[in-house]
């Protein structure tokens, strides 16, 4: 009877790699190439505001921080409604919700006006969605691509089994670009969990509006991906393409949805708030300094993983080895590993001052991930850096709706990406610091000199990390075991834990299974 079994479980596995060896993608060499439009800056009224306004020399862009969700809702809305020339945005995963049906809306009502929109979406949340994308893409001036797709015969749970190592990788990127002179660059997908206000917990998601040079880098990069070998037109992955019926039966219930959203608080935000009426105007008050982005090449994912020339990673390194005093970090996936480790020990060696903003256990979406974090809390402890994890008791219905992209509360997780260094400059991009996004998938930054805002930010960080997150530190007892103690506040009382905050024996024991497995390259 085992024999028997054994058989049939082999004969299984053979019949799900088979499944998904039968996927396949159509032939792409037939896509279109196009760029950026460069004659921008003197040419659309966006171009000539942001050159009347520049300040500190020609190579100088403005930056202006979106920590607030729905200013960041705003700044994508209100950009989109003063475009003229075109509209360039990338994204992880843009959701089929409310925020995700205001958006497609605003760059319809952009494209209907004649601006050029070219929609480029990792594949990874697009699966049962070909047929409303391809509805989009027969508009004539918007034109959607999927990167990196998934073949349309196979299921994609097969696929991830079988095409470990191509379906596993990911466009992570996140762009919005308008007339190739305003960008915004950060941690946020399309949806609604990314957009939610929460003045006590701002930095939880974060995103920055740059416009001048960087906008330009931002194209560049755009471009790379939009022309490369991974990119398909959605008209030739769909299946049956829809009829002009279809479409329009479509998109007359798309209308209906985004018209009953006319009182949501994103449409009230839009309507009445400072920011859209000085976008509207070209009257933000930007901080001006020199900005570099900071960005894989689309190579990336057709490369052996130690192909380290085509990492975002090793551009950011010389910053961070160029910090003298101090240093903080958000990252919701921590996962510093051995080396990482060592080189904060060098930062720490010099007197620099390392802090870390992660998230806890009990905050997490992806035990996984904390599993591989918390194999180097102690160590990091032990080196002298300061590390803190998100006071937040997320529930497991907050966590499913994460997992499965709906609606989340904003101060359920961590999700921003940013460094500040040395109180003058600001890394904010999609990059986290683990595995994945260092090592598997593509991800998009900007680096950039900022007194005003740098310092702000650390202020901002030294008032408030008490109030939303738990102090770690580690101890030793009589015996000279270590352990480590949670500093936070339970119920609005200071408290000292000793296990995970919120969470159970179960979850903690799963945790420390994971910690046992070789998945840390995979996280």
């Amino acid at each position: 009877m085992k024999t028997l079994k054994l058989a049939y479980g082999i004969i299984g596995l053979i019949f799900v790699i088979g499944l998904g060896a039968c996927a396949s993608l159509p032939d792409n060499t037939g896509r279109t190439e196009s760029q950026a439009y460069d004659d921008t800056r003197e040419t659309t009224s966006l171009g000539r505001a942001i050159e009347d306004g520049a300040q500190g020399g020609a190579g100088n862009s403005g930056f202006y921080m979106l920590g607030n969700g729905l200013d960041a809702f705003v700044a994508r809305a209100e950009l989109a409604r003063v475009a003229e020339r075109s509209i360039d945005t990338q994204y992880y995963m843009i959701h089929n919700d409310v925020v995700g049906s205001l958006f497609i809306n605003e760059l319809y009502k952009a494209a209907g006006r004649g601006v050029r929109v070219r929609l480029l979406v990792d594949d990874i949340d697009q699966g049962g969605r070909d047929v409303g994308a391809a509805i989009i893409d027969m508009h004539p001036n918007i034109e959607v691509r999927i990167f990196n797709p998934f073949g349309r015969n196979a299921g994609r749970g097969f696929q991830f089994l079988t095409g470990f190592g191509k379906q596993t990788r990911r466009a992570h990127n996140k762009s919005f670009t308008v007339d190739n002179q305003a960008t915004i660059l950060g941690g946020r997908n399309i949806g609604n969990e990314y957009f939610n206000a929460d003045p006590e917990l701002a930095f939880l998601d974060l995103d920055v509006l740059s416009v001048g040079p960087v906008a330009g880098e931002v194209s560049s990069s755009f471009d790379l991906y939009w022309n490369h070998a991974l990119s398909y037109p959605i008209s030739t992955l769909v299946e049956e393409q829809p009829t002009e019926a279809q479409a329009a039966q479509r998109k007359q219930e798309f209308d209906a949805f985004v018209a009953q959203q006319s009182e949501s608080e994103y449409m009230q935000h839009l309507h009445n708030s400072d920011l859209s009426k000085k976008l509207a105007k070209h009257d933000v008050k930007y901080s001006w300094g020199i900005g570099t982005v900071v960005a894989d090449d689309p190579e990336k994912l057709t490369q052996d993983t130690d192909s380290k020339e085509y990492h975002l990673s090793e551009q950011l390194r010389p910053y961070l080895e160029r910090v003298e005093s101090e240093l903080i970090i958000f990252s919701p996936y921590f996962v510093p590993g051995k080396q990482g480790v060592a080189f904060l020990k060098t930062l720490r060696d010099r007197g620099v001052r390392v802090r870390i903003l992660t998230n806890s256990l009990s905050s997490t979406d992806v035990s996984a991930v904390h599993a591989g974090y918390s194999k180097y809390r102690k160590a990091m402890l032990r080196i002298g850096v300061e590390l803190y994890e998100l006071n937040k008791d997320l529930s497991e219905e907050e966590r499913e709706a994460m997992k499965k992209g709906g609606i989340g509360d904003s101060r359920a997780s961590l999700h921003a990406k940013a460094f500040v260094l040395d109180r003058k400059q600001l890394f904010i991009g999609s990059l986290n610091l683990d595995a994945r996004s260092v090592i598997q998938n593509t991800e998009i930054g900007v680096v950039f000199e900022s007194a005003e805002i740098a310092a702000s930010s650390s202020d901002r960080f030294n008032q408030k990390i008490d109030q939303v997150a738990f102090r770690l530190e580690l101890q030793r007892d009589d015996q000279g075991n270590e352990k480590i103690a949670w500093h936070g506040l339970v119920d609005g009382k200071q408290q000292t834990l000793y296990v995970d905050p919120y969470t159970s024996f179960w979850r903690r024991f799963g945790v420390g299974f994971m910690r046992m497995l070789p998945i840390e390259s995979q996280i």
